[in-house]
């Protein structure tokens, strides 16, 4: 049995210990011979896997009224994963969400590091500069590269931070975040232990 979180440009597998990728653009998923719990956020491989027998989509496991219409379903099934906290996903994009009670409050999307990076630089070359996470952020800063570092986190911060619940950090660039978050807790396989949660309800014989 695997899991895959099928993204824009790979196939992200699980197979219960370990994970690796395969490219959008070469991998066939027809060469997978066992069953393959996925979640897919990207249309035309949608529609090919449906010919696919032993390729199980986890999204009919979802009661979508819980949740918008346009919300992806890999910050979706993210949300099923767990009961109270607000969940970072920090990838191209960071996305926030938050779950009380079993229940999905809200969300909101914040542009990801390395594309803020370079909006900096875009703007000027004296803005050149990686981010500080551990600046201190009690008060204003009196350098450019600190400057810069306060005005990305600061708002960032005082969001996630003012629902006093835990706080669950994924994707690529979740070590940076956790520099400003330190009491959050990293969960590389969020979304996979929540798809095999949901694939022991949906499709347990």
């Amino acid at each position: 049995m695997l899991f895959c979180d099928i993204g824009n440009t790979t196939y992200h597998f699980f197979d219960g210990k370990n994970s690796y990728k395969e490219s959008i653009k070469s991998f066939d998923p027809s060469s997978i011979t066992q069953e393959v719990f996925f979640i897919c956020v990207v249309p035309d491989i949608l529609q090919k896997l449906q010919h696919l027998q032993n390729w199980k989509n986890l999204e009919v496991c979802i009661d979508r009224k819980k949740y918008y219409d346009t919300m992806g379903i890999d910050r979706i099934v993210a949300c099923e994963a767990i009961d109270n906290g607000v969940i970072i996903d920090a990838g191209s994009a960071i996305t926030v969400d938050v779950v009380k009670n079993s229940e999905f409050v809200g969300g909101f999307i914040y542009p990801g590091v390395t594309f803020m990076q370079k909006t900096y630089k875009n703007i000027s070359k004296l803005l050149d500069y990686k981010f500080n996470f551990e600046v201190n952020l009690s008060k204003l800063p009196k350098t450019s590269k600190d400057a810069v570092s306060y005005g990305y986190l600061k708002g960032f911060y005082l969001e996630v931070t003012s629902y006093n619940i835990p706080v669950v950090l994924t994707g690529g660039d979740a070590e940076l975040i956790h520099q400003l978050l330190p009491d959050a807790t990293i969960d590389e396989n969020l979304l996979f232990r929540s798809m095999k949660k949901l694939q022991k309800v949906c499709f347990a014989r």
